[in-house]
């Protein structure tokens, strides 16, 4: 019987030892697991701030550019202003005559 006892107590030591050893796998499995996670999210948010910031330049350089065309059409604008106001000057005369000709001409 002492050499079943002892063949007893070797398969419970090398249970213990499986037992083991499978616990250390679980637990470096975690920990990587955690780790790939972690380096996962730093990568996920150095990608969003890179692609945060590249959209902020291309709203800026929009914004610049629709500024600056804002600017030029308004400037535009103007002159064409300038322009109708000069050329209804010249014919100003002209055309309040023509207008008071008609409405003082009497048609019977």
């Amino acid at each position: 019987m002492d050499s079943s006892h002892e063949g007893i107590q070797m398969l419970l030591t090398a249970e213990q030892e499986a037992q083991q050893m499978v616990t250390a796998a679980r637990n470096l499995k975690t920990t990587r697991l955690r780790q790939a996670k972690e380096e996962a999210e730093k990568e996920a948010a150095l990608y969003r701030s890179n692609m945060e910031s590249e959209h902020q330049k291309k709203v800026d350089e929009t914004t610049g550019n629709s500024g600056f065309t804002a600017e030029r059409l308004g400037e535009e604008t103007e002159e064409k202003i300038q322009n109708l106001k000069k050329s209804a000057s010249k014919v100003q005369s002209d055309i309040v005559g023509m207008l008071i000709k008609y409405v003082t001409a009497a048609k019977y």
